[in-house]
């Protein structure tokens, strides 16, 4: 029987038995660690679903909170009814519920950037509850509140609100969801936040509080009253798994089925390209591959490849450090700034110095990821976190799998979105479309075969004013 724990990477805590939040590791706050709480199967997943429309159903043998109600005696029916109510919930508020989304091979993308035997393959989320992928993180913690309370492990004190930082596609999300299912949502944005997603938020009954960034304070303001509300006894209802690692177990199904897809279809990628901005995206994605892969479904990883803008890109300062270290160590130095000729060279060193690695950075956070010293600014302002929050997951992800990050240009945004917009269905905003300026950085460079088959996420559904 396979069981579901919380465990610290940083200091391999875990949270106290019983506790109805375990969100973030009980070390949280102390020391240089990167406490983030991880899920661990034990034994691996098998992956197997039962072919239902809602990813939530047909993945919910690998979601932690399946595994917290069938252990305090929830009968799998009850549990997948659970779901279903929350579900026909948010359809009522957004139109629509979870549904598994399209994966296809782009023709239009694959001949536009001269692949041969190879493609450019899609996995479409602006279809998805709000608009984009960050309900899936969202509607995985309402899951697990509602699991407690229908286990009767609520606080006596009744419901916490839940809070966000977010101005766009996670703020839209975490209202939908919240409304959803009647809960109190407090929003932390910017003075500049888009009107047409201020407009619906309000509409949405979220809690509006506005956050002007101070002189000489450093990191995102939003961020930084989000977490001064978490500490007065809010739930952080975020897609940063630093503070709610659960937000990663819903966004694990996004790569559940990206792999149950790539096999039915006999073309698995060999790269993968996601959109950084928090991480916890690529930090789903990471984790999802990696099961599946333990699960056997992938007989492979692919190369995994962090996007991120040239006007910020804390992810790939912390990757240049960690390389940098590894490849002295292992008395191979190379320039960190040529990615691609750095990766190349993960083939020559020992695995056991990389995870070595790995625990040195997990247990020295600072060393490797701080807030940008600027204010960042790109027309993909959807992954413009000042940090990246889930960044040790996906700094993982790349060192284990030969991958590394790239920073596209504003010029590479561009070009991608006007792509994306000409050459297929997907209506996705610049931010939604930069995991593929990714794809398109590095086919500008030479870097990647053309008989290679390519994964990127579309997210991000294209907000216009009523």
């Amino acid at each position: 029987m396979t069981t579901s724990r919380l465990v610290c990477s940083g200091c391999g805590a875990e949270p106290r038995p019983g506790d109805a939040y375990p969100f973030r590791c009980p070390n949280a706050g102390t020391g240089s660690a990167d406490h983030v709480l991880v899920r661990r199967l034990e034994p691996a997943g098998s992956l197997a679903d039962d072919g239902a429309e809602n990813p939530f159903l047909r993945f919910r043998g690998m979601m932690h909170s399946w595994h917290v109600a069938r252990a305090g005696g929830m009968s799998d029916e009850d549990y997948a009814e659970l779901v279903r109510r929350l579900d026909d919930a948010v359809a009522r508020v957004d139109g629509h519920g979870f549904h598994v989304t399209p994966y296809t091979r782009e023709s239009g993308l694959s001949g536009e950037l001269a692949f041969g035997a190879g493609a450019v393959w899609v996995k479409d989320e602006t279809g998805n509850v709000s608009g984009s992928h960050k309900a899936r993180h969202l509607f995985g913690i309402m899951v697990h509140l509602e699991v407690v309370k229908a286990l009767g492990r609520q606080p006596a004190s009744g419901e916490p609100p839940l809070a966000i930082a977010s101005c766009g596609n996670a703020a839209l999300a975490a209202a939908v969801v919240a409304r959803a299912a009647e809960r109190k949502l407090r929003v932390f944005i910017p003075p500049d936040a888009d009107n047409v997603v201020v407009t619906r938020l309000t509409a949405l009954g979220a809690e509006l509080n506005v956050c002007h960034r101070q002189p000489g304070v450093a990191g995102d303001p939003c961020y930084l009253r989000f977490k001064e509300a978490v500490a007065a006894g809010a739930l952080p209802f975020s897609c940063q798994g630093s503070d709610n690692g659960l937000t990663i177990d819903g966004g694990r199904t996004l790569g559940y089925e990206l792999v149950k897809s790539a096999r039915a279809l006999g073309v698995l990628p060999d790269r993968v390209f996601v959109q950084v901005g928090g991480g916890a995206l690529a930090s789903s994605m990471v984790q999802a591959l990696e099961e599946a892969h333990a699960a056997g479904v992938l007989t492979a990883l692919p190369r995994f490849h962090a996007v991120q803008t040239e006007g910020g890109h804390p992810m790939v300062r912390a990757w240049r450090r960690a390389s940098a270290r590894i490849l002295e160590r292992s008395g191979r130095p190379a320039p960190v700034e040529d990615a691609e000729r750095a990766a190349a060279l993960w083939a020559t060193v020992p695995p056991a110095l990389v995870e070595e690695e790995l625990r040195y950075a997990a247990a020295h956070r600072a060393e490797f990821m701080w807030a940008w010293e600027q204010e960042p600014r790109s027309m993909a302002h959807g992954i413009l976190d000042d940090e990246t929050y889930d960044w040790l997951a996906v700094l993982r992800g790349m060192l284990r799998t030969g991958g590394h990050p790239v920073v596209v240009t504003e010029a590479q945004l561009k070009r991608a979105h006007d792509l994306v917009q000409q050459l297929t269905h997907v209506d996705a905003d610049p931010t939604g479309c930069s995991g593929f300026a990714g794809v398109l950085a590095e086919r500008e460079r030479g870097t990647i075969a053309t008989d290679q088959h390519v994964a990127v996420v579309l997210s991000g559904v294209t907000r216009r004013a009523a």
